[in-house]
């Protein structure tokens, strides 16, 4: 008997001093928490929010890879971003040529480069994924803003007489001053959509008519071995006659290239040419998660206003003032008095990207044209005489 009331006063003792414990330790608890309630609910629902994103990895494997490395749909600043609150140091003897370079390596003897990165720029709704790719070049292959570069993809081809050779170069706009993207001189830079094609009888993508070399590129790591020729073209190349001229620059998707490297001249880069004119780009492309480089582009309107202003034609989500899909040349004809007199008066004309849109622009200019009694192909000869005529399209 006096064992079991020995127990019993033990038990009784001991879930008294439990109680207090537990009761002391609550209070320092909520002492220590009653601050920061935010830090107390997300450690309450992180074991619930790591289960739901394993299950959520689960469903789409595939798309893990390709979501980690886009800074488009991971809302972090992308690796080429820069700032442009003042103006970047560069290198030196990157400003006397003699002559614009042209074909300093061929396809029977291109530059063997490297991938530096390839980063995806657009958002997950964006029609077709568009990549950033940076390539080490040395410095070895020079060119001057506006130019292209060859790129020969890996493996071989069967010609029409039954041979196999080397795939030919693919030509792409270079979207980096002759500068790169590091300010050093070592590196180019250029702005790739894969290219695919979507069979309707499967319903699918056919595999065996993707484009050959755009997804080489899209799909390359760092380190990846890249053949190069070039650099090539003149059409295109920045005018810098008069720092104070007028830029007008109209791209549809990946024929934004040449204008980054036009742009980081103009206002990133401590150069001898100091632009102190307008800079005004059209962009045509099918939504708000396809534009291309907006991040810089409103780090320029930030710092330059006066300098620099971008209008967009958005065909999937803006509507032209018949009611239909707005495209480039709707969106321009709504300053088409202005562009034409702005011409007039000397501005610069750029037109890069898919040839669609050049009937709609022609008929465009030639209709104020016609309005005030002047002939719009003899007028565009002129421009082009005059070197304010520029166009590559494909």
């Amino acid at each position: 008997a006096r064992r079991a009331q020995r127990k019993e006063e033990t038990i009784r003792k001991s879930g008294s001093d439990s109680k207090n414990k537990k009761e002391k330790a609550t209070m320092q608890f909520a002492t220590k928490n009653q601050m920061k309630p935010k830090a107390f609910v997300s450690g309450g629902v992180r074991a619930q929010t790591l289960r739901q994103a394993r299950r959520a990895q689960r469903k789409a494997p595939q798309l893990q890879a390709r979501q980690i490395c886009c800074a488009a749909e991971a809302k972090t600043a992308p690796t080429y971003m820069a700032t442009y609150s003042e103006k970047k140091a560069v290198a030196t003897g990157l400003e006397e040529y003699e002559k614009v370079p042209m074909n300093t390596f061929t396809p029977k003897k291109p530059l063997e480069a490297e991938i530096v990165s390839v980063e995806r720029i657009v958002g997950p709704e964006a029609t077709g994924e568009t990549c950033h790719i940076v390539i080490k070049t040395d410095g070895n292959i020079p060119f001057i803003e506006g130019q292209s570069y060859g790129i020969i993809p890996p493996g071989t081809k069967v010609n029409n007489a039954g041979k196999e050779k080397p795939h030919a170069p693919r030509l792409y706009s270079i979207a980096s001053s002759r500068y790169g993207d590091s300010y050093d001189g070592k590196t180019t830079s250029l702005c790739v959509r894969r290219a695919t094609y979507w069979c309707p009888e499967k319903q699918a993508e056919d595999p065996a008519k993707k484009g050959i070399c755009s997804n080489f590129l899209c799909d390359a790591k760092a380190g990846d071995k890249v053949m190069m020729t070039g650099p090539v073209g003149a059409s295109m190349i920045l005018n810098e006659e008069d720092p104070n001229a007028v830029h007008i620059m109209v791209a549809t998707g990946t024929g934004i290239a040449p204008y980054r490297s036009y742009w980081r001249r103009m206002f990133l880069e401590d150069t001898p040419f100091k632009f102190t004119g307008l800079a005004w780009l059209f962009m045509g492309v099918a939504n708000s998660d396809a534009t291309l480089y907006d991040d810089e582009l409103n780090e320029i309107l930030e710092n330059y206003p006066d300098q620099f202003r971008v209008d967009y034609a958005l065909s999937r989500e803006q509507k032209n003032k018949d009611g239909g899909k707005m495209y480039i040349q709707d969106k321009m004809e709504e300053y088409a008095d202005q562009l034409f007199d702005l011409l007039e008066n000397g501005a610069i004309m750029y037109v890069c990207g898919l040839k669609g849109m050049m009937p709609g622009i022609n008929g465009m200019l030639e209709k104020v044209a016609t309005s005030k009694g002047k002939d719009w192909s003899e007028m565009q000869k002129d421009l082009k005489k005059k070197g304010q005529w520029h166009v590559e399209v494909y």
